[in-house]
Parts: C-alpha cells; sequence; structure tokens
C-alpha cells in the first residue's frame, strides 16, 4: 500500500464512521427523526426518516469496507445535497450560525467524496479485491458522484417543500 492508498484507506474510513454513525442517529428514534423531518417540510416524513437510517448506515459501511465505493459516495452526495437544500444554505457558510448550522460541513463532505470518486478507493478496498476498483474511478467515478447529486435534486423536488416560518424553529 502506498501513500496514495493509506490516504484513501483515511477518507474513506472517517467518511464511512461519520456517515454511519448519523444514520445510527437517525434510525435509533424513528419517530422522532420523523417529527424533526416534518418540522423540516419534508413530506412523507416517516419513510424519509426510515430511508435517512437504513441508506446512511449503508452508505457508512459500503465506503468503511471500500464496496461498490463510488456508488456509496453517490449515496452520502445525495444525502448530503438533500441536508444542504433543505436545511443548512439558510444559515450561511459557518456551521455555527443556529437554529440551523451552516453548510461548511456538508461541503466539506461532498469535496472529499469527489477526490475519493475520481481518486477510488486505494488498494485497502473490497473493489480493489474484486478488480472493480480501476473501472470506477476518473471520469466514470465523476460521473457516478454526479448521478449523486441528480439524486439528491430529485429526492428533494418530490419529498421536501421549504416549511412555513412557524414550523421551522420545532425541536426533535
Amino acid at each position: 500500500m502506498d501513500q496514495f492508498d493509506a490516504a484513501f484507506l483515511i477518507i474513506r474510513l472517517w467518511l464511512g464512521v461519520v456517515i454511519t454513525l448519523h444514520g445510527v442517529n437517525h434510525a435509533r428514534n424513528l419517530e422522532g427523526t420523523a417529527k424533526w423531518f416534518a418540522s423540516k417540510g419534508f413530506k412523507k416524513a416517516e419513510l424519509n426518516a426510515r430511508m435517512s437510517g437504513f441508506a446512511e448506515v449503508a452508505i457508512g459501511l459500503g465506503l468503511a469496507l471500500g464496496l461498490l465505493t463510488q456508488f456509496a459516495i453517490a449515496g452520502l452526495v445525495a444525502t448530503m445535497f438533500v441536508a444542504f437544500w433543505s436545511i443548512h444554505r439558510f444559515a450561511g457558510f459557518f456551521v455555527f450560525h443556529r437554529p440551523d448550522e451552516g453548510y461548511e460541513y456538508v461541503a466539506t463532505i461532498v469535496a472529499a467524496g469527489l477526490a475519493l470518486s475520481i481518486g477510488g478507493p486505494g488498494a485497502a478496498s473490497l473493489d480493489d479485491a474484486l478488480g472493480w476498483a480501476g473501472s470506477l474511478d476518473g471520469w466514470v467515478g465523476a460521473a457516478i458522484f454526479l448521478g449523486g447529486l441528480a439524486a439528491g435534486y430529485l429526492q428533494t423536488l418530490v419529498l421536501w417543500q421549504r416549511p412555513s416560518p412557524d414550523k421551522e424553529n420545532l425541536d426533535e
């Protein structure tokens, strides 16, 4: 394993841990997560809560294992797009803006995902062990990444509308 493989492994593992724990947090209290989603303008809040918990855990495990890495990144990017568009863009750039945090966190995750999608999962991945890694990186990885952005856009278009100001300030 060379220095790039080590760097990709670190990024993959960290992103995998972050998004897995985020999904576990959503899944452990689906009722509370659904109420929060509803307060933020998500239609079918219960469905969104279930999808969020399941998808984030699956995405995180895929990243950590380096299994279908670019597709896991597409899911991650879709998730971050939805978070950006529905919550974080209204607060500005910095995460310390309240009541919702700004978008520096989601933008950083997306940038790391793009770099990993183009660069590939590295040698310490199941993709590499299965011989898939070289087929999914580079421009193919960039295209899969863009597919994730498109999926996030469509999810937002279908399942979200900006809530009225009196609903926006409801907590979990």
